[in-house]
């Protein structure tokens, strides 16, 4: 192998680190950012906890409000219109909390898709980087062996009216 054959080679040493170095770091990118779709999934949780809480808070601030204004008007409490109301308010505090609770929760899934589709992205990029460093030792190994042959006179064929050819020097040889 002359100094040719040899620089091939090298070259194709260092791309196929290169496309390896590469194809590691897309794929590492991918996961982290799959850890930080999860991380916020969490955190989502963690908003409707505290959500919750608030809204409890201000719901038991509501009834409060609502039963001081019945006993200012003289309705008795747990009777009648006083009884609908509170009735209606608590139907109306659990429809609000579980709409909270089915928005977190498809709120939740979509970054954990997003988790999952990121670490897809990841395996693919690591298999991509694997593909192309396939192909550069396959580009590598042929112009080698190209390079190899070249120092080598092709011999050319016999044509049919039985001398040879030398595609190399045109003409006939006897």
């Amino acid at each position: 192998m002359g100094w040719q054959g040899a620089l091939v080679a090298a070259i194709g040493v260092a791309q196929y680190k290169q496309q390896g170095a590469i194809g590691k770091y897309n794929q590492a990118v991918q996961n982290r950012n799959a850890e930080i779709a999860e991380q916020e999934a969490g955190m989502l949780e963690q908003q409707l906890e505290f959500d919750i809480g608030r809204f409890d808070q201000q719901f038991r601030q509501l009834e409060g409000t609502t039963e001081v204004n019945l006993n200012k008007s003289g309705v008795v409490a747990g009777t009648g219109t006083a009884f609908r109301i509170a009735r209606y308010n608590a139907e109306q505090a659990v429809l609000q909390k579980d709409v909270m609770e089915y928005n977190s929760k498809v709120a939740q899934g979509k970054k954990l898709e997003e988790a999952n589709f990121a670490r897809i992205q990841g395996q693919m990029a690591r298999q991509s980087a694997k593909m192309a460093q396939l192909q550069t030792v396959a580009s590598t190994s042929t112009r080698s062996i190209l390079n190899m042959n070249s120092g080598k006179k092709y011999t050319g064929g016999m044509q049919s009216d039985g001398n040879y050819y030398d595609p190399y020097n045109v003409g006939t040889t006897e």
